[in-house]
């Protein structure tokens, strides 16, 4: 949680003009791990099935190989998982999210004491 005076980070890294990747996938990335379904991962975020699978199919379009494998419902249920890239993924987009935030606290440290108690957001 943020602290009063604390700044926080969000990162978008464009790699293409259709190559984005930021907070929300990296977000609907660790849903699909955590439910093991694009469907379920979606609820959990707020968004339509369509809206999830379409974010998702944008990522596995974005590398050489999958960031999530699906299989189709039926008898089985189907589901939905991490690839081994997937993971690394999301585990480098958080790595650099932390080292991200730890070099603007380090940066602007000196200036929290001088930020008036109005400025809260």
């Amino acid at each position: 949680m943020r602290t009063k005076h604390t700044a926080a980070v969000s990162v978008r890294l464009r790699f293409a003009d259709d190559a984005r990747l930021g907070p929300g996938k990296i977000a609907l990335l660790e849903a699909v791990a955590r439910s093991g379904s694009i469907a379920a991962a979606g609820r959990e975020m707020n968004m339509s099935y369509r809206r999830a699978w379409l974010l998702i199919d944008s990522l596995n379009h974005m590398f050489d190989e999958p960031v999530v494998r699906a299989s189709p419902g039926g008898a089985n249920g189907g589901g939905a998982e991490l690839s081994g890239l997937g993971l690394s993924l999301v585990a480098a987009y958080r790595t650099m999210e932390a080292e991200t935030q730890a070099s603007i606290e380090r940066h602007f440290a000196s200036l929290r004491a001088r930020m008036t108690p109005s400025a809260d957001g």
